[in-house]
């Protein structure tokens, strides 16, 4: 059932949707932009998290058409991960549905931490890795597979900041320039919102006019973020993972 939302409330969610879209198409961690908005109108936070994350999926979709190009040549790549990123989406929804609110917050600013410093040192570490004789691969291997597995559970849990995890495992491990790399993360971040959002339409509460209010503003911020995003230069791009990240980092601490 859907309840009618005050202008005001509908408004601002409906904006934070466009803002979420646009960073989850850029970067990732779109969700502390709309979960703590839906904390503020009074929603509980598991409908929170479960609405914010249905709400998020038709915004992966439009960020994902807009990164077309940039996908093109990289199916075998989806192929391997899409099994990894849904087997890991459902883990985690059913672990949100089942744990203790509580149970991943120590540790998740950690996991983002890590992220950040390894895309920020990705270049050093690939030189390192090729003069040594480790080259990066054309398609992804067991270890890469593993790393967007669990990046799919954390995402299913909960989601912020899952994009910063996925860009982090695959910069080390593939073969290609970020721009590539990222429009790979949209595709497999939006594949565990989808089945994510599956599971709790099944097993759990959704605020249904929050969620649809997000869904339209997410899939404007989705191509907004494939517009843009796509014009930065590597480094700007890592260096918008970076502030993002670290913002991220705070949001949870607080």
């Amino acid at each position: 059932m859907i309840h009618s939302l005050p202008p005001l409330h509908a408004l601002v969610i409906f904006a934070a949707g466009i803002v979420a879209g646009t960073i989850n198409t850029v970067v990732g961690s779109g969700t502390l932009v709309t979960f703590p908005v839906l904390l503020q109108f009074g929603y509980s936070p598991v409908v929170a998290n479960v609405s914010n994350t249905v709400g998020l999926v038709p915004g992966s979709a439009a960020g994902a058409f807009g990164y077309r190009q940039e996908l093109r040549g990289q199916r075998a790549r989806l192929l391997r991960l899409s099994a990894a990123s849904l087997s890991g989406g459902i883990a985690g929804a059913v672990l949100l549905l089942v744990l203790p609110a509580s149970a991943f917050k120590a540790i998740v600013p950690a996991f983002i931490a890590i992220a950040l410093v390894l895309i920020v040192l990705q270049p050093r570490l690939s030189a390192a890795l090729a003069a040594r004789g480790v080259h990066k691969r054309e398609l992804p291997g067991p270890a890469a597979t593993a790393g967007v597995f669990v990046a799919g559970i954390y995402g299913g849990y909960f989601g912020a900041a899952q994009g910063i995890m996925l860009l982090s495992i695959l910069a080390l491990s593939l073969n290609d320039d970020l721009q590539r790399i990222n429009a790979l993360k949209v595709v497999l971040a939006g594949l565990v919102n989808l089945v994510a959002g599956i599971v709790f339409v099944i097993a759990a509460h959704v605020a249904w006019g929050a969620a649809l209010l997000i869904a339209v503003g997410s899939v404007i911020g989705g191509f907004l973020g494939a517009r843009y995003g796509k014009r930065l230069p590597e480094n700007a791009l890592r260096a918008v993972i970076v502030v993002v990240g670290i913002f991220a980092i705070v949001r949870l601490l607080a």
